[in-house]
């Protein structure tokens, strides 16, 4: 199968469950948002300083494919399921008991990784503003809402997490 298929070039796309819709719906759109915050994600792995982060980056980005097939697909089950969240939040306790408490607002940009993970978590805000608007017309899986709430607050955790530990390995080369 070559890269190219000529069937958008009329401004429609196919869902993952067959059905043509236009290239601006607002179905095509969450998902869309959904692939640049795992553009941004990539991005954050690999300017990461930080094993575990970058782990921890690159088993969410496996999940966001099955996340934007939820928004693919008309009439299917959920592939995000209970146990991804919980994940989410399991890590981020662990993470939030690893880092010194918050007493005031985070300024990101300590680091490049950080900063794109800071920028995962502003488009991942806007996926999930887009998520709602969508389901006040379309069906959609409440599951996958509730995800990206806790997407974007799993990319706050990362950001403090790699800005952190980056700078704790920094002053020690200094």
């Amino acid at each position: 199968m070559g890269v190219y298929t000529k069937t958008g070039d009329a401004g429609q796309t196919s869902l993952f469950t067959g059905e043509r819709v236009a290239k601006e719906s607002p179905r095509v759109e969450v998902y869309g948002v959904i692939d640049e915050a795992n553009s941004a994600l990539a991005a954050a792995r690999a300017f990461s300083k930080v094993p575990e982060v970058r782990k921890k980056i690159f088993e969410l980005q496996k999940i966001l494919p099955l996340l934007m097939a939820d928004l693919a697909s008309i009439e299917r089950d959920a592939r995000i399921k209970s146990a991804n969240i919980s994940k989410l939040e399991e890590d981020m306790d662990i993470m939030e008991t690893n880092l010194p408490p918050l007493k005031s607002f985070v300024i990101p940009g300590d680091t490049q990784s950080g900063a794109m993970l800071d920028l995962a978590r502003t488009i991942t805000r806007r996926a999930e503003r887009e998520f709602y608007r969508l389901a006040r017309f379309e069906a959609v899986h409440e599951i996958d809402g509730i995800f990206l709430n806790r997407m974007s607050d799993y990319c706050f955790m990362l950001m403090r997490v790699e800005d952190y530990f980056a700078a704790k390995n920094s002053a020690v080369l200094v």
